[in-house]
């Protein structure tokens, strides 16, 4: 590996592998470096009881490096992809344009609109292969949830996804068009996503861009002739590098990039000038977890895609999305038996006590069997897992959490509950009101109900877009304030919540990014 580039990108979500491919195209040299390791469709991690490769607990638990980062901290909790394509292994492959008025949030600076992004949505759909959910699959869950939108007076629509529906789409060997195993949230086996490993990364990859793997960054310093210098470490063999960029761009996701910069600037004090707004306006997007038991009729859940369609519910402020994700028949079992049993006195006495040993019991309840069948005494509510489904409400939180480092540990410090009290009853009234149009009943996810605490798969913020380093941590061009060849292109350039499937929107605003990166050398 070079020790010197043109561009060096750490991450390989969304905004590390678009910018990898417009810079590969423009004739830069590229590194990607990515902490964790390469997933060909048949090697994601199926046995729940292997946590090593399951989850990524590094470098705590050195030899825990899988497909999963799941983080308890003290106003959220998290789950986030550690593997070549980021988050695209593991998202349900969703994209969509938000709503309007998303933009006109005065946090979002003024070049930003559904307007001034069209041609990079347009961009990013043709490099993904997006195409909507086949209007000819015969698919039970879609059906009863249009059903139920329609009769709730609600505008929905079926999902553009980036999947190969009917021929494959993009590189890698072995693909095959999706098979409507309901897979796509745990990396999916047959290949049919258009993650990133097949699209953009692989044709920066043709291009000359160079992909490492097992590469978990620290920090960044400036380099004394210019440019960046980006510390890591090999995860195989605990050999610490250096690779000097003369553009680096940081796209490690929302909360990578926050901990990789405030370690800069807090810790090794190698980056002291990054704008004191750093951590600040994160947001969970307003993911809001409950499940629906008992449906009238059969779902069959897992047959089709994860999500099939979203229902609007921007009539009110703050607004929000729904979709009904499912997954395979035997995770859907699990869930089912759970059921939907209220928290009893004695688990909300002791409930912040044991969030603060989630980190420690939950692998311990994976290795030892306990998430991997169905319970045989069932929670309360508990009915067959074909008339099961959760539901998902993505919402305009108000972004009011902070990324900080504790003892070197990445934490959100967040009032969720208190500071968006309106937006979790709206939305737990509208999933009650699917639920009764399902026959169902509904139920709150667990950790909310114990907790008060949402777990949100979309964090957002922290380095936010602005127009100085007074409002937020990058320009427009995405730039870090002050620090001229230094880029941030990931979900934490977001200012505000989304308030619906966001990955759209990141991979808009980080070939806009992009685009100006390659403008700077000229």
């Amino acid at each position: 590996m070079s020790k010197h580039h043109d561009a060096v990108i750490i991450g390989s979500g969304f905004g590390g592998s678009i910018n990898a491919l417009r810079l590969a195209e423009a004739g830069r040299s590229v590194l990607v470096l990515e902490r964790g390791r390469r997933y060909p469709p048949k090697q994601f991690p199926r046995d729940v009881q292997d946590t090593n490769a399951l989850l990524w607990r590094y470098p705590d638990k050195r030899a825990s490096q899988g497909l999963y980062e799941l983080r308890f901290m003290s106003g959220v909790a998290s789950i986030t992809a550690a593997g070549l394509g980021g988050g695209s292994l593991i998202y349900a492959s969703i994209h969509y344009r938000p709503q309007a008025r998303i933009f006109k949030d005065p946090r979002w600076p003024k070049a930003f609109n559904l307007d001034t992004l069209g041609s990079y949505y347009d961009k990013v759909s043709e490099a993904l292969g997006v195409e909507p959910v086949p209007t000819q699959l015969r698919l039970p869950k879609r059906d009863a949830f249009v059903k139920a939108a329609d009769a709730m007076g609600r505008e929905q629509f079926d999902t553009p996804q980036a999947v190969s529906w009917n021929q494959v789409f993009g590189a890698g060997k072995g693909r095959k068009t999706c098979q409507l195993c309901a897979e796509c949230e745990f990396g999916c086996p047959h290949g049919a996503k258009n993650t990133l490993d097949f699209t953009y990364l692989a044709k920066a990859q043709d291009l000359g861009a160079e992909l490492a793997t097992h590469a978990n960054v620290s920090h960044i310093a400036p380099h004394p002739g210019g440019g960046w210098d980006v510390h890591y470490e090999d995860t195989r063999t605990g050999d610490r590098s250096v690779v000097t960029g003369a553009r680096v761009i940081v796209a490690a996701g929302t909360l990578g990039s926050n901990e990789i910069l405030l370690r800069s600037r807090d810790v090794t004090k190698t980056l002291p000038k990054l704008s004191a707004r750093l951590g600040y306006g994160y947001s969970g997007n307003g993911d809001f977890l409950g499940n629906i038991q008992n449906a009238a009729t059969s779902l069959e859940p897992w047959v089709g895609p994860d999500v099939t369609s979203v229902m609007w519910c921007f009539d009110q402020d703050p607004g929000f999305a729904i979709a009904t994700p499912t997954f395979n028949e035997p995770v859907m079992q699990v869930l089912a038996s759970l059921g939907q049993p209220p928290p009893n006195s004695f688990m909300r006495l002791v409930s912040e006590r044991l969030y603060r040993k989630l980190p420690q019991l939950l692998p311990l309840a994976m290795k030892t069997g306990l998430l991997n069948k169905p319970l045989r005494r069932p929670g309360k509510g508990a009915g067959p897992a074909s008339r099961f489904t959760t539901v998902f409400a993505i919402g305009q939180d108000n972004g009011g959490g902070r990324v900080v480092l504790r003892r070197g540990k990445l934490d959100v410090v967040w009032a969720y509950e208190q500071e968006n009290r309106a937006l979790v009853a709206a939305q737990q009234r509208e999933m009650q009101r699917l639920a009764n149009q399902y026959g169902g009943t509904y139920g709150n996810l667990a950790t909310w109900d114990l907790f008060g605490r949402i777990l949100t798969v979309h964090n957002l913020g922290g380095c936010a877009l602005s127009n100085s380093a007074d409002e937020g941590v990058v320009g427009i061009d995405g730039q870090v304030h002050g620090h001229a060849g230094l880029y941030v292109a990931d979900g934490s350039v977001i200012p505000t919540a989304i308030g619906s499937h966001p990955a759209m929107t990141i991979s808009a605003v980080a070939e806009w990014i992009a685009e100006r990166v390659v403008a700077s050398y000229a």
